[in-house]
């Protein structure tokens, strides 16, 4: 069984996947999940490359959000899921394509020297609105302040074009519109829809937990090391 690498969007922490990879520990899988917070898209990327080069097999990779820039830089992953994320082409940002909805950025707050943070309240109602309130709460409490600039990094290689992939489309996303995902899942090899808000892996785990066993039970079992280029 392939492992599983998580990747976390902007002002996530790796602990907020804690549900679904308890879940996949249990069951056996090899769970990893990095930390972003480098300062760029390039040295996000870096981070979760040196993680994918360390595991014996290619991994499925998931990346949420602004995840999904990150995992399109990769090389070497099996599988590539990219839940309410975004998949940038060649030149293309995650601001570029279309970024957080208004009711997200509304959420922003200044920080200091260009970093923001989220307001708790509107950040529970965006991002977790269909969690239970214990869970939503949680995670809020799990955000932390952001680094300006990282949304507009364009990555220097597209995993996607040459790996294989699914989609998962969020049909009730506050945070990154339904019809913008369905645009970019067009460009995944398999696409699925959810009814859940931006962060079913808190609110609806089960969901991301059968989807994960199943793409690890299918995973190539060859290393898969190609080399990065700029398609």
């Amino acid at each position: 069984m392939a492992a599983v690498v998580f990747v976390h969007g902007l002002y996530h922490r790796p602990e907020h996947f804690a549900l679904v990879a308890e879940r996949m520990r249990a069951a056996g899988t090899e769970v990893l999940v990095p930390e972003l917070h480098r300062g760029s898209l390039p040295a996000d990327t870096a981070a979760v490359q040196a993680v994918v080069d360390s595991l014996q097999e290619p991994p499925v990779v998931l990346g949420h959000s602004y995840g999904g820039s990150v995992i399109t830089g990769l090389a070497g992953a099996g599988h590539l899921v990219y839940l309410a994320a975004f998949v940038p082409d060649v030149g293309e940002s995650a601001v570029g394509l279309g970024g957080a909805s208004p009711e997200l950025q509304d959420a922003i707050e200044p920080e200091h020297d260009g970093w923001t943070s989220l307001h708790p309240d509107r950040a529970a109602e965006t991002l977790y609105g269909d969690c239970p309130e214990p869970l939503a709460a949680w995670a809020v409490g799990l955000l932390r302040a952001q680094a300006p600039g990282c949304g507009r990094g364009v990555p220097g290689h597209h995993g996607w074009k040459r790996t294989p992939s699914t989609y998962v489309v969020c049909g009730q996303d506050r945070a990154v519109h339904p019809a913008l995902q369905r645009q970019m899942a067009s460009r995944c090899t398999d696409a699925r829809e959810w009814q859940t808000g931006h962060s079913p892996f808190i609110g609806r785990p089960d969901l991301v937990v059968e989807l994960l066993q199943l793409l690890t039970a299918n995973a190539p079992r060859q290393p898969n090391r190609e080399a990065p280029t700029g398609h």
